[in-house]
């Protein structure tokens, strides 16, 4: 199960979902272009001392992410993508998921791209919130989704009672920009 920001602007968002990328051990995919450097301090910090635990991939473009994704599940990359939209769809929560899903988050201003929702019209998924609410936070969406996602499909949470064993490169000013794959650009 992956997780995938499409065109995210805020690196404090970022940085909290990667943290999240981080404890639950999924791959956290960026479709560029971004809202900020992979560079930016406010990423660095959201993220903590946890980005070398964070397996970053940045993808050119939605169809470079597509290509990449496509090579990594049992199933069409049609059927696995699941998502993510304030406007109608599933419930988060009457949502089946697998275990090679790839949850689809658009950015913080405008959501996915028409373009994406209106090629996969089954796959879309909302949680639900009340009617005076635009919607909600981005990082706390991919929270809530990603967990959810992954009870339902049957994968195994992290094995911990409340723990902490720092990673032996936590201490390490180990960058976002460090952590980051690149797909090939040109096909």
């Amino acid at each position: 199960m992956d997780i995938v920001l499409v065109h995210p602007e805020i690196p404090h968002n970022t940085g909290c979902i990667a943290r999240l990328a981080a404890a639950t051990g999924r791959t956290l995919h960026l479709i560029e272009p971004l809202g900020y450097s992979l560079e930016d301090r406010y990423l660095k910090r959201a993220g903590l001392d946890y980005w070398p635990l964070v397996d970053l991939v940045v993808h050119a473009s939605w169809s470079h992410a597509l290509d990449s994704l496509a090579k990594n599940g049992r199933r069409p990359i049609g059927e696995r993508l699941q998502l993510f939209t304030a406007r109608g769809g599933t419930s988060l929560f009457e949502t089946e998921f697998q275990s090679d899903d790839v949850l689809v988050f658009g950015c913080e201003s405008q959501g996915l791209a028409t373009e994406i929702v209106q090629a996969y019209p089954l796959q879309r998924v909302y949680v639900p919130i009340r009617a005076q609410v635009r919607s909600l936070n981005l990082a706390s969406v991919v929270c809530l989704a990603t967990y959810t996602a992954m009870v339902r499909a049957g994968l195994a949470l992290p094995a911990n009672d409340g723990g902490y064993d720092a990673h032996p490169r936590a201490r390490e000013n180990v960058r976002p920009i460090q952590r980051a794959r690149r797909t090939n650009i040109d096909g």
